[in-house]
């Protein structure tokens, strides 16, 4: 089984995209159709098989009509999500990070994931 994929709420889709697009380095899905209005938000491609939605708070109405209505339907944004990737990926990662102003900071502590104990966490 693999996840297919999360649905993240953001504040601002173009602005997300931006993040996910050019600092992360994730590849763009359906940008184009959410843009013309055929698709009601973007998305991004973390791997072959994995894709992160980028959802607008507006969307809540109609997720909580799509989820029977309860009160956290939809609602409730996700704690975190951790991406895993090795040390070359991240020296990147971070470099980009810290030429957009964005400072990591280390967790001080290993976190647990789908892969044991992350050597780094930030």
């Amino acid at each position: 089984m693999d996840i297919d994929h999360v649905v993240l709420w953001v504040e601002n889709p173009k602005r997300a995209l931006d993040f996910y697009i050019n600092i992360l380095g994730l590849a763009p899905v359906r940008v184009k159709d959410f843009e013309e209005g055929r698709a009601p938000f973007p998305s991004v491609r973390l791997n072959e098989t994995t894709i992160l939605d980028l959802m607008d708070h507006s969307m809540l109405p109609r997720v909580r009509k799509f989820t029977d209505g309860g009160e956290r339907s939809g609602g409730a944004p996700i704690n975190h999500l951790c991406l895993s990737m090795n040390a070359a990926d991240y020296a990147s990662l971070n470099a980009r990070l810290l030429a957009q102003g964005v400072e990591l900071k280390t967790s001080g502590e290993k976190a647990f994931g789908a892969q044991g104990h992350a050597e780094h966490s930030v």
